[in-house]
């Protein structure tokens, strides 16, 4: 029979704040990080608003205890898994079987991008220090040796759907009894190649973004880190706080319709979303509430709000984007909003989806447009879609 895997903690630092406590506070009181670019060096600076961490990069290393020329994807990875498993009361990892499994999309490409401006100049400049760690498992390395994580460490790195696959796979050694702990989530900064590479789809928004509404316009990029510490039924009974959940259900699907788009059918979502309900042994009826992947592109929420239509006619959950709050953080998206999911199952919240105005044609329902509280949540579904159809759902269940 397969093991239970419990959530026993929780870290988060995003555009609403550099704590779990701080996120939550701007969740209840509607607080959006959505604002115009400050940190970034950009010629879009005054094009764009986003969610950016409200931290300069010497800030960071301070809060992280990397040295200021560490990426900041690396130093954001740092500071939320820190909270993470500070938060389990688990004191001391020796002799627990513990993995590191973080996901990222940039890597250390900020840094990158400080060498190539020197050396496109002049290819006898640039400090190569740099690009040392450039790749995405680069991150991951640094913050699992400051972790002192040996047993098991690895990246994943799916696009959009990364932190929730890093989750996955997380729940499946533990299942599989490979490790007693894991911490796992993802992390992203925001870069010129993020920035640029999004303009060139045009998908991106001018104004703070509309998730789900009729008129949208497209996404708002932000940056964050967010992680939950993932355990067996074995280390949970052991430990002396309360637990958030469990993971009740988890699927990886993938459509493989476009490079880039979603399919217009939700093809990818609906098969997301049904086999995480198959795992948890659940029906569509039990899920209370749902943390929409709601990005704010006229594709995107037409897919997902297709999908959502099929498997819930009849009976549509309470239902939000939390994006509109932290922009959309890419790799850590997935990461970021398990702790939210984690925390609405365990407290019965709900959050609102900011800036709503006007339904969307041929959908049945509406997003939460106030946070409220609702004691009778029992399961939460969190939806992560990334590019080339990479779909991933996780179901969060009240202990």
């Amino acid at each position: 029979m397969e093991q239970p895997v419990f959530i026993a903690g929780v870290g988060v630092i995003s555009a609403i704040g550099n704590t779990v406590a701080q996120n939550l506070l701007s969740l209840e009181q509607e607080k959006t990080g959505i604002a115009p670019i400050q940190y970034l060096d950009t010629e879009h600076r005054d094009e764009f608003p986003v969610g950016e961490v409200k931290l300069s990069n010497n800030e960071l290393a301070e809060m992280s205890g990397f040295k200021p020329g560490i990426g900041r994807t690396a130093m954001l990875s740092s500071i939320a898994a820190k909270e993470a498993l500070a938060d389990t009361g688990i004191i001391n990892l020796a002799g627990l079987r513990t993995g590191f499994i973080s996901a990222n999309t940039v890597g250390g490409m900020d840094k990158t991008e400080d060498f190539f401006r020197d050396f496109l100049d002049d290819n006898t400049k640039g400090r190569l220090r740099n690009v040392i760690n450039h790749e995405c498992g680069a991150i991951t390395n640094l913050v699992a040796d400051q972790l002192g994580i040996r047993h098991y460490v690895s990246t994943i790195s799916t696009a959009c759907s990364s932190s929730a696959n890093a989750i996955i796979y997380g729940a499946r050694l533990i299942k599989n009894n490979i490790l007693d702990v894991v911490i796992a989530g993802g992390t992203d900064a925001f870069t010129r190649f993020t920035l640029n590479g999004f303009n060139t789809l045009m998908i991106l928004d001018k104004q703070p973004c509309q998730p789900f509404d009729a008129n949208r316009r497209g996404l708002n990029l932000g940056e964050g880190a967010g992680y939950v510490v993932l355990v067996s039924a074995r280390i949970a009974s052991s430990l002396k706080k309360e637990l958030y959940c469990t993971l009740s259900g988890y699927h990886n699907a993938n459509d493989a319709y476009h490079q880039t788009a979603s399919s217009p059918e939700g093809t990818g979502s609906l098969l997301a979303m049904e086999g995480a309900l198959k795992k948890s042994g659940l029906q569509p009826a039990d899920i209370g509430y749902i943390n929409l992947h709601g990005t704010g592109t006229q594709n995107n929420d037409s897919s997902e709000g297709t999908a959502i239509s099929k498997l819930f006619a009849g009976h549509s959950p309470k239902m939000s984007s939390t994006k509109a709050f932290t922009g959309h953080t890419l790799g850590a998206s997935g990461g970021i909003e398990a702790v939210f999911s984690a925390l609405a199952v365990r407290r019965g919240l709900i959050y609102p989806n900011l800036r709503f105005e006007t339904q969307m044609d041929g959908f049945p329902f509406t997003p939460e447009t106030h946070f409220s509280t609702q004691p009778d949540v029992k399961h939460v579904l969190s939806n992560s879609f990334g590019f080339g159809g990479n779909c991933s759902s996780l179901i969060f269940s009240k202990l």
